[in-house]
C-alpha cells in the first residue's frame, strides 16, 4: 500500500486516483492514518464481504430463537435510553 501526506494527495489526487487501479493509498496526517483511497471496484468487494457477514449473522440469530425486528429495537432503545 502506497503511503503519502495529506498534502501530497491533494496536490497530486489525479495521479493516486490512477494509482488505487494498482493498490489502495493510504493518507496520513500528521504521521497518522486517516484515511484509505480504493478503486470503486475494491469498495464494491469489501461491501459484498460485509453484506455476506451480516446475512451469516441474521442466519445464526434467527436459528438461536431470534425476537424479532421490533422487540429488538426496543431493546436496544432501552439500552441506548430513549423512549420506545
Amino acid at each position: 500500500m502506497k503511503t503519502v501526506s495529506a498534502t501530497d494527495a491533494k496536490t497530486r489526487f489525479g495521479q493516486y486516483l490512477e494509482k488505487v487501479h494498482s493498490e489502495p493509498v493510504q493518507i496520513q496526517k500528521k504521521d497518522r492514518p486517516v484515511a484509505v483511497l480504493i478503486s470503486y471496484e475494491e469498495y464494491e468487494r469489501f461491501l459484498a464481504l460485509e453484506n455476506s457477514y451480516w446475512l451469516a449473522e441474521a442466519k445464526k440469530a434467527e436459528k438461536s430463537g431470534y425476537i424479532g425486528v421490533k422487540r429488538s429495537m426496543k431493546l436496544l432503545k432501552a439500552g441506548l435510553g430513549e423512549k420506545s
